[in-house]
């Protein structure tokens, strides 16, 4: 009964997720739970991929969290709006490879668009999180060189972008931190992909300081409200020397 009770709970939150990105009765789920008997979906936006301006593809950083404390990432899938889409994730260094090790609370996708369009485009993420306090422990093994650690912290900030609106995100490193690197993303909290028009009406730049990362973006006033449009910024930052 316990087990039935959990099913129960996750498939009533998995709902309320569902209906909070694409309307009551959108089919959000992709593969993202298939092999795991306890799995919570969570869908994510559609995560726009700007237009290709040079000889280099294009690409986006976009994080997605499971909603839960105490819950991790067990599966991943992702649904493209074009062929020409690659898309990964970054994995932690560590043994066994598995949810807990690998995968944490939260998952950072790299998109790129390696077509030869100049239009922007979209891919959607979807995580299935599981209930569990991490992966299996660790050998010890005697070695003159560093074992990998997480020097880098990604620290998150969202805003949503009304129609014909300005908004300013700003992802903050905290103390005895320093802001190295940044990445923005614009996202649509849509069931359906958005149109090329929609994908190309909202617009964003960040500026990276040594404390934090201030993205702005814009919306046309053309863009619908049910659209949802926001805008993420995410801040890698280092620890400083204690």
């Amino acid at each position: 009964m316990k087990a039935a009770a959990v099913l129960a709970a996750l498939a009533a939150l998995a709902a309320a997720l569902t209906v909070g990105v694409g309307g009551a009765g959108a089919a959000a789920a992709a593969d993202e739970c298939r092999g795991l008997q306890v799995c919570l979906p969570v869908p994510g936006p559609w995560v726009a991929i700007p237009a290709r301006t040079g000889a280099a593809p294009a690409s986006v950083e976009f994080e997605l969290r499971c909603p839960l404390a105490g819950y991790v990432v067990a599966g991943i899938d992702v649904r493209l709006a074009d062929p020409d889409i690659d898309v990964g994730f970054r994995g932690e260094t560590g043994s066994p490879v598995g949810p807990g090790v690998t995968t944490a609370r939260a998952v950072l996708f790299t998109a790129t668009y390696v077509g030869e369009r100049r239009a922007p485009t979209t891919f959607r993420p979807f995580l299935g999180c599981v209930p569990t306090s991490g992966g299996g422990g660790r050998a010890l093994t005697s070695t003159a060189a560093l074992r990998p650690t997480r020097p880098v912290t990604r620290r998150v900030a969202e805003r949503l972008v009304p129609p014909g609106g300005r908004v300013r995100a700003t992802a903050a490193c905290r103390a005895r931190e320093t802001a190295v690197d940044a990445s923005h993303a614009v996202a649509f909290r849509v069931e359906a992909a958005p149109t090329r028009a929609q994908l190309g009406a909202v617009t964003a730049t960040h500026r990276l300081t040594r404390a934090n990362v201030v993205a702005t973006a814009t919306a046309a006033a053309s863009v619908p409200g049910r659209a949802r449009p926001f805008v993420q910024v995410i801040a890698h930052c280092r620890k400083d020397a204690q």
